[in-house]
C-alpha cells in the first residue's frame, strides 16, 4: 500500500473511531428510544466502515463478508425495532 493511501486509511479510522464514541454516548444518554435506535444503527454502519478500511489495508477480503453480514443484521434489527415502537410494547 502506498504511503498516502496508508495515511488516508489511518485518518479515516480515527474519524470513524470518534464517530463510534459519539454514537455510543448517544446510546447511553439518548433522550428517547428512537434516538438510541438510530445511534445503534450508526454504530453498526461505522463498524462496517472500519471493517471495510481494514480489509483494504490488510488485503484480506473476508472482512468485507463480515461487513455485509453485519449491515444486513443491523438493517433487520432496525426495522424490527421500528415496528416495535410503532405498534407499542406488549402489556
Amino acid at each position: 500500500m502506498t504511503s498516502w493511501l496508508d495515511r488516508v486509511a489511518q485518518i479515516s479510522m480515527v474519524i470513524l473511531a470518534v464517530a463510534l464514541v459519539l454514537a455510543f454516548y448517544r446510546v447511553l444518554r439518548g433522550p428517547s428510544l428512537p434516538d438510541r435506535i438510530v445511534a445503534l444503527d450508526l454504530i453498526a454502519s461505522v463498524v462496517v466502515g472500519m471493517l471495510t478500511i481494514h480489509s483494504i489495508r490488510s488485503g484480506d477480503y473476508v472482512y468485507l463478508t463480515a461487513g455485509i453480514a453485519l449491515a444486513l443484521i443491523a438493517f433487520i434489527g432496525t426495522v424490527a425495532l421500528a415496528l416495535f415502537i410503532r405498534r407499542g410494547a406488549p402489556q
